[in-house]
């Protein structure tokens, strides 16, 4: 999913926001007009793919520390066009930025994201928002409206996996949203019963369950990840049947089930790659994962190649398993990657990389790491940052902070007690 808003220049501080970069919230609060900045990447989600890449909380982060009020933001969310603006993702950024600045104890922020659920045309998604929360006291009433306008399917992907307490709340006032629950709980338990009681293919032979699959039909994904399971010589041959065909869910399952595989598939993985044709893309993930020095020109092809056309999306594969093989030649590009790149979950396969293939090189930027964006990036950067007072206290605010994600949090304190 790509997003058409023009990003400005890497070097500028407003390009480096929209990246996400630690360098820019490092700086922010020396340089004349950053609030702007931050409020102008809200309004206008920088995001290259806004499923996989985060924001929300570095500009969470960046309101707070440079005190901007959170009015500016509910500005957008009840702009004149959210009910006639066909973009779905419009208000989504805005929304997860108010979320989090009630996490970072900013209280006024629950106002706009509790009215906005009630009047927003996006108002599911500020219901989410609320209801991650987990607190009941912002949610008391909205349940009316709740149980007002969703159907059973709504109030199901409503309910969390895990115990919520406005959910519950909610479910003692509204007996369908109690249904719901329900409903849920007791599909949790089916689905556990019939792990335990499936019965398996093992009786099926390797040459029945590639017939079932190459059917696809009835059975056929769980036919390929059987083979997936076994490790199939077989499944190899049926990724050269279906990859190069237009994409499907069996195609897609034949990838998944090859991860499993292990580098007995190397020798197929690099006639791939270098034929360039339908199954390449797998080929160059096979490598990534397995590959060997002698590798490591082809990784680089494709590196370069990505770079100099800014795809950033392929070049995920040839970076992770560049620095998995400790390649030193790739760092040139890597740090052009780390600063050019548009695509933020690109960064902790970079940062990564650097650290493996050029330590004293990636001290800098395990110390930026410590404000990027990407909790990957942070989590990365808490365990190899080097110590001192300034990422010190940096490593004790992102243990105490509520707002952070668990991963970064466990890392931050694991560096702290060393």
């Amino acid at each position: 999913m790509s997003n058409e808003v023009v990003l400005e220049s890497a070097g500028t501080l407003h390009g480096q926001l929209q990246r996400g970069l630690g360098r820019a919230a490092r700086r922010a609060a020396d340089m004349r007009g950053a609030g702007e900045y931050v409020y102008a990447c809200v309004r206008r989600d920088p995001r290259w793919d806004r499923q996989c890449e985060s924001r929300r909380l570095y500009y969470a982060r960046l309101m707070v520390d440079l005190e901007l009020p959170a009015g500016p933001v509910a500005e957008h969310l009840f702009d004149p066009s959210d009910h006639t603006d066909p973009d779905e993702w419009r208000v989504d950024l805005a929304l997860g930025v108010l979320a989090d600045l009630v996490r970072l104890s900013r209280r006024e922020a629950a106002a706009p994201l509790r009215r906005y659920a009630e009047e927003g045309a996006q108002w599911f998604d500020a219901v989410v928002e609320l209801i991650d929360l987990e607190d009941p006291s912002l949610t008391a009433g909205l349940d009316d409206v709740v149980a007002a306008r969703c159907d059973d399917a709504d109030l199901a992907l409503l309910i969390p996996g895990r115990s919520n307490p406005v959910i519950e709340a909610w479910a003692a006032r509204q007996p369908r949203v109690a249904a719901a629950l329900a409903r849920q709980r007791e599909a949790g338990r089916a689905a556990r019963r019939a792990m335990v009681a499936a019965p398996g293919r093992d009786a099926q032979s390797e040459a029945e369950l590639l017939e079932v699959a190459r059917r696809r039909g009835e059975g056929a994904i769980a036919a390929i990840f059987e083979l997936g399971r076994r490790r199939a010589p077989a499944l190899l041959d049926l990724a050269e049947e279906l990859l190069p065909q237009r994409p499907s869910r069996v195609g897609g399952a034949v990838c998944r089930a090859l991860r499993d595989y292990g580098p007995e598939t190397l020798p197929r993985a690099r006639a791939w790659a270098a034929e360039r044709g339908g199954c390449a893309d797998m080929g160059l993930r096979i490598l990534a994962r397995y590959g060997t020095r002698q590798d490591i020109p082809l990784l680089m092809d494709e590196l370069r190649g990505a770079v100099a056309r800014r795809e950033w999306g392929g070049a995920a594969g040839p970076i992770e398993g560049l620095g998995r093989l400790r390649a030193g030649e790739a760092v040139p590009l890597l740090k052009t990657a780390w600063t050019e790149s548009t695509y933020a979950y690109l960064r902790p396969r970079i940062l990564t990389a650097l650290t493996r293939t050029a330590p004293h090189t990636a001290e800098s930027y395990t110390v930026e790491g410590l404000w990027d964006c990407e909790e990957g990036v942070r989590a990365e950067a808490a365990r190899t940052a080097p110590i001192t007072r300034e990422t010190g206290l940096r490593l004790r605010r992102l243990h105490g902070d509520g707002a952070e994600e668990p991963a970064v949090r466990a890392a931050a304190g694991t560096r702290l007690m060393t």
